[in-house]
């Protein structure tokens, strides 16, 4: 994946570049006489009023929101239809600030638009607004109407509805069916004000002010409070954004397992960072678990132990240095060897040629023995500029740490950027033909992706080939709340491409030695039972050791309160069967509000 805070600040500047784009326009009458918020809301999650304008739309003023590019408010009608699936709230844009206050009875003309958070290229559901509005202040101070309750009763166990196959699967045509699917009944709370309580926090407070909480505690819930996501077909229909009307210093700041005690209460809202949210204007106490960070054990004299860490776009300016170290060291236990992930070039971001990394990679072996580790060695191969996809003139790379005093590294000349590594015979054992090397580089499946880095390793006499990987990432799939059901995941086209190369060149060591130690590990941006990880595994040829873990404990990253599994280590079968090795998944950043990285790094320890 690409971080999270690269991977919003791009959807931002996408919205604000398509922001003239990102109404649905449909074909109306002109002119529609005054009709109540739930007529203009309808059955569907698309207006019947779309296209047209309204007059004296009645209701009382719920919510403000007076920052950002969304300004505007919510009003609700307080006398409501018996229809459930009917919103009696609904979102009134200004464009700027409003001139009202919650509590104001007001009536509002305008005209009734679909907006499209990221814009309709986006596949994201729409938002029922009225736009380029007249406002009348009737009154103010009334009491605004109750908050609907959304807890674990209220919200149905299926997700979403299939998408309607002659309207290239969306759902937005689809009558909601709010008792039968968790995303109709919240869109058919959108706009209105609604509450949760005594929540737990299944997503850390980020650097845009929100969180992700459950309103079922009990549905796939992790040891360490979390909501674990372990199927396409099983949804967790709990999860619910939480953003603030308030100042952003009075936002919580939360880790996994905390729990925002009380009522929290306001619109319910939809973005394209998550979908559904509750946009508070009442927030929750909040009490914290004590989540601490884990350490896993050390290694034993016999035991190898090979490690796997996105550093996310670590580059020499950064100043988490000294705190990845320290994980490597005192939550690692220092690995013997260690696959790092995201390792930016010598000037990071500044797009000018630059490809070397020996500078970032110096900086952390550095402070990792001033944190009391082992002086590692390393070994890496430079890619071509501007090739390897990631930030633009940042070059990410794979790169091996190996602790010189306990494994070696085999040195064969001729690896380079456009090189393709080799499976040769020596002395009846299989070995590689450049060492380090990468797997395929000119083949299309690493067009703007990483280059896997293959290296081979001798730990008291016995070989072990290690392929460390960065898979294509995520971006472009449509979000599990998009208009289309199931979303499209157009980004694992390329995974699986790249999936089907690793898996044949581990075939090929296999077949030149059957008994072979090969473990392929990294970001691969995908979950233990997708799709790529199939294919990676093949017909035996590698085996993703995390599912040697219980459920509630394989996760690697928590996006959107769904705690997942990106980064992995396979291993073949002479490693499988032997039985006796450990993995374990160190969660010491995906939890938690100050993270120095998205990922949690993963140890495997075996004896070869």
């Amino acid at each position: 994946m690409p971080s999270k805070s690269s991977a919003r600040l791009a959807a931002l500047t996408v919205a604000a570049a398509c922001s003239a784009a990102t109404t649905l326009v449909l074909v109306s009458p002109a002119h529609a006489a005054a009709v109540r918020i739930h007529d203009v809301q309808g059955t569907t999650r698309t207006s019947p009023y779309a296209g047209q304008k309204v007059t004296d739309v009645a209701g009382i003023v719920t919510g403000v929101r007076t920052y950002g590019s969304s300004k505007g408010f919510w009003i609700q009608d307080p006398n409501p239809d018996d229809d459930p699936a009917t919103s009696e709230g609904v979102f009134v844009f200004t464009s700027s600030t409003p001139k009202v206050a919650v509590g104001d009875s007001v009536t509002v003309s305008g005209t009734v638009s679909e907006f499209v958070p990221g814009g309709t290229a986006s596949g994201n559901q729409s938002v029922t607004e009225i736009t380029k509005p007249t406002v009348t202040v009737l009154s103010s101070g009334n009491a605004v109407p109750a908050a609907t309750v959304i807890d674990a009763r209220s919200v149905p166990a299926a997700y979403a509805p299939a998408g309607d196959p002659a309207a290239n699967n969306s759902v937005n045509g689809l009558p909601l069916r709010p008792s039968t699917y968790a995303l109709d009944h919240y869109e058919s709370l959108e706009g209105m004000n609604v509450q949760v309580a005594d929540t737990r926090v299944v997503t850390a407070t980020d650097p845009y002010t929100e969180l992700w909480v459950t309103v079922k505690p009990r549905e796939n819930a992790s040891r360490r409070g979390g909501t674990v996501y372990g199927s396409y077909d099983a949804q967790n229909s709990g999860r619910l954004q939480i953003q603030s009307l308030g100042a952003t210093a009075d936002f919580p700041v939360a880790n996994v397992g905390d729990v925002l005690e009380g009522t929290t209460a306001g619109p319910l809202d939809y973005n394209q960072f998550g979908g559904y949210t509750l946009v508070a204007n009442q927030l929750g106490t909040l009490r914290s678990a004590g989540l601490e960070r884990e350490s896993t054990e050390k290694q034993k004299n016999g035991e190898l132990a090979v490690a796997t860490y996105n550093v996310e776009n670590l580059d020499p300016s950064d100043a988490t240095f000294e705190a990845h170290a320290s994980a490597i060291v005192n939550n690692l236990k220092s690995p013997d060897i260690v696959s790092l992930e995201e390792i930016q070039d010598n000037n990071g971001a500044i797009d000018d040629g630059t490809v070397a990394a020996d500078v970032t990679v110096n900086k952390l072996i550095d402070a990792i023995v001033a944190a009391g580790g082992p002086r590692y060695d390393w070994r890496s191969i430079d890619p071509a500029n501007d090739t390897d996809g990631g930030e633009p003139g940042g070059n990410i790379r794979q790169v091996f740490l190996f602790n010189p005093e306990r494994v070696s590294f085999t040195d064969r000349a001729g690896g380079d950027a456009t090189t393709a590594v080799g499976v040769q015979r020596l002395r009846g054992k299989a070995a590689l033909t450049v060492s380090p090397g990468r797997i395929d580089p000119a083949d299309t499946a690493w067009k703007s992706s990483r280059k896997p880095l293959v290296g081979e390793f001798v730990f008291r006499g016995r070989t072990v080939i290690v392929i460390a990987n960065h898979f294509n990432s995520k971006g472009g799939d449509q979000g599990l709340t998009a208009q289309y059901q199931p979303p499209v995941r157009s980004s694992e086209t390329q995974r699986h491409q790249q999936a089907t190369l690793v898996n044949a060149f581990v075939k090929d060591v296999l077949d030149t030695q059957k008994n072979a130690d090969v473990i392929a590990l990294g970001d691969i941006n995908d979950f233990e039972f997708s799709g790529t990880a199939q294919i990676l595994e093949g017909d035996g040829e590698l085996w993703s050791a995390i599912k040697s873990l219980p459920k509630s404990e394989r996760y690697t990253y928590d996006y959107q309160g769904n705690q997942q599994v990106l980064d992995q280590i396979l291993v073949s079968p002479s490693i499988r069967r032997g039985c006796d090795f450990e993995y374990d998944s160190v969660h010491i950043n995906s939890e938690f509000h100050d993270q120095i990285s998205d990922h949690d790094p993963q140890v495997l320890r075996f004896h070869p």
